[in-house]
């Protein structure tokens, strides 16, 4: 099993497939590990030598990948939210940072919604309440 910057990597993926298994690490930065490294692209991770991994694992290192870019990224958030900025109050609610419309949509950062309308009057005359927030005269 190949375990490049922390990380398993899956041993039935292609090598451009499993190095994006690597926070940080996605098919763009992938093209540029293999051209370096001159490792070819369709073979498996199982497959792969030790010498290729080592080559694998240093070119890896020129990217901030992983831990230090989750802190960095965590990091960036923090300052924004504590500077006040527009972005930064987004992120504290846990709305859309990046203009997205919220009326409709924005449903995984919003939660599911309970629908609020008026009380049809066949619920009310079960019921015996007020018809849509009327109270009786007496």
């Amino acid at each position: 099993m190949a375990r490049i910057a922390g990380v398993d990597l899956p041993e039935n993926k292609r090598v451009d497939i499993g190095l994006t298994y690597i926070f940080g690490i996605g098919r763009s930065n992938v093209a540029k590990i293999i051209k370096d490294t001159g490792v070819a692209a369709e073979k498996r991770i199982k497959d792969l030598t030790e010498e290729e991994i080592n080559k694998i694992q240093k070119s890896v290192e020129q990217f901030k990948v992983e831990g230090d870019l989750r802190q960095e990224i965590e990091q960036n958030i923090k300052r924004l939210e504590e500077i006040g900025s527009y972005r930064g109050t987004r992120h504290r609610r846990g709305l859309p940072a990046r203009g997205q419309r919220t009326r409709s949509n924005a449903r995984t950062k919003r939660g599911k919604r309970k629908t609020v309308g008026t009380v049809r009057k066949e619920v009310v005359a079960k019921t015996g309440g007020p018809v849509g927030g009327e109270a009786k005269k007496a």
